[in-house]
Order: structure tokens, then sequence, then C-alpha cells
């Protein structure tokens, strides 16, 4: 074919590649336009509220919330009890997603049914159930007494109460995640460590835990930003002071009748979400490249 031919039947490919450019967008328009009506405004409002002092801005309220005892005190429970849940999470995952891996059969399978049942349960039914199983005269107490075991202390209204709710809640998304990564490592490499004389702890460290740093950065991402916004499992199972940042908020605006106070504790609530966001964003575009 002549060059002039070649160049007219591949015109139109060109001349049509901004059209399906803008039909993609078109696509997405919809889904882009809720979220900036329906997160990003709202979000932006309220953080810009949250330093409006009179007719100026300024951080006075973030200097008083820093500045008062409880409101710091509520914040480092609900640091400490994020993480220690999800890194608890994490490591039942982790060796859940190990047998997994390497197990077969109907066992592996129950298991793995098991692994996934709270991802169909709602908060408020675990919440319960915790209640009924672990609370006072519940069944974990009367199982402990018909073997003899007495002075049970029940976690209910402790921070052990949304702590073991929170690992509950917290355990599927992680096996998931990790139970796909372990996929990804081939039977050949794990043979081959096994060939030359490496055991099950040394393949654990050197060939698996290697290759895991990407689903563990994200399993740890989706099970902090689940955990730390939590309303319904510590205003059930958790202790009256302090308050995990999400039961602090909503009684500020509700009970208390203060939206200025309750919008700077969700801003600063916030602030430490999007460094985990932060995190788990830049884990997948990294995916995405490579």
């Amino acid at each position: 074919m002549p060059a002039d031919g070649i160049a007219a039947a591949s015109a139109p490919g060109r001349n049509s590649a901004p059209y399906e450019g803008l039909r993609g967008l078109l696509l997405v328009a919809a889904p882009i336009a809720l979220v900036i009506l329906l997160v990003i405004l709202p979000t932006s409002a309220m953080v810009l509220g949250s330093f409006r002092v009179g007719d100026g801005f300024g951080a006075d309220r973030y200097l008083a919330f820093f500045a008062d005892a409880y409101s710091m005190a509520n914040l480092r429970y609900t640091v400490f009890w994020t993480l220690a849940s999800t890194v608890s999470a994490l490591a039942l995952s982790f060796g859940l997603a190990l047998y997994l891996r390497f197990s077969t059969g109907r066992l592996a399978a129950i298991v793995h049914a098991l692994s996934l049942f709270p991802l169909f349960v709602p908060a408020i039914i675990i919440s319960y159930a915790l209640v009924r199983f672990l609370g006072p005269n519940g069944l974990f107490q009367l199982l402990l007494e018909q073997v003899g075991i007495t002075g049970y202390r029940t976690p209910y209204l402790t921070p052990i109460g949304p702590y073991i709710a929170f690992i509950w809640e917290s355990l599927p998304l992680p096996v998931l995640v990790l139970t796909a990564g372990l996929t990804q490592v081939s039977d050949s490499a794990i043979e081959a460590a096994r060939d030359l004389g490496a055991g099950a702890g040394r393949i654990v460290a050197e060939i698996l835990l290697p290759q895991l740093q990407r689903p563990l950065i994200i399993a740890f991402a989706l099970v902090f930003l689940g955990t730390i916004g939590s309303y319904t499992i510590p205003y059930l199972l958790g202790p009256p002071a302090p308050e995990m940042m999400g039961v602090y908020i909503a009684r500020t605006m509700g009970n208390l009748q203060r939206p200025d106070e309750a919008a700077v504790q969700a801003v600063i609530l916030l602030a430490i979400a999007s460094v985990v966001g932060l995190i788990y964003i830049a884990t997948m575009a990294r995916a995405g490249r490579q």
C-alpha cells in the first residue's frame, strides 16, 4: 500500500482518540461528581469551619483540644487500641493465610469459611454476641464454672472488650489480602528452599515476608482505617472513659450540642487517618506502575 494510503487509513484512529478520551471521562463523570458532592465538599467545609473564629480564622479550638487532658486521653486511647487491634488482626490473619496457603481438604475449607464469616455480620450483631458470650453470667463464664474455674472477670465495658471485637470484625479483609499475596509465591521457590535445608521459619522470614510487603501494607491500612473511626463497637463494649474518638465526636455533637468542637475532633481524626490513607494510595499507585 502507498505511504499516502497508510496515512489515510490511520488518520481516523488518530482523529477518534480525543473522542475516546471524552467518552471515558463521561463514563466516570457520575461517580466523580458524587465523590465531589458527598465527600470533598462537605469535608472541605468542615475543615474550613473548624478554623473559623468569629469573623476570621484561627487555631484557637485546636489549641483548646490539645490543652484539654480528657480530649488528649481519648485521642491516645483511640490511637493505641486501634494500632493494637490492627497489629493483632494482621498477626492472626497472617497465620491463617499461611495455613490456607499450604493446606487443602475439608478442614482448610471450613477454616477459610469461618475466617470470612465476620465479613457478613454487622458490627452491632458482633457486639451483642460478645456481650452474651463474654459478659457477666455469659456463656464463657458458665463454661469456666463447669470445669471448676471461678473468679472470672469480664472484659465487657473495659478496653479489652472492643479490642476483641475489633480483631474479630477485622479478620476477613487481611485474610483475603494476605492469602492472595501468598498465592503469588511459587511452589518451586519454596521447594528449592526446602531442598537447601531451610526450615519453616527461614522460609517465612526470607521468602514469604519479603514478597508480602505490599499486601501487608494494604491490609494494615484497610484494618486501621476501618477501626479508628469506629462507633458501634466501642459504644456498646467499651468503657465510659476514656472514649474512642468516634464515640467522643458523636457525644460532643449530639449530647453536648457543640458542633464546632466536634468538627475539630473530626478533623484531627481525619488527619491521622489521612496519613495511613496516603500510604495506602502510594502503595497502590506503585503497584500499578509495576
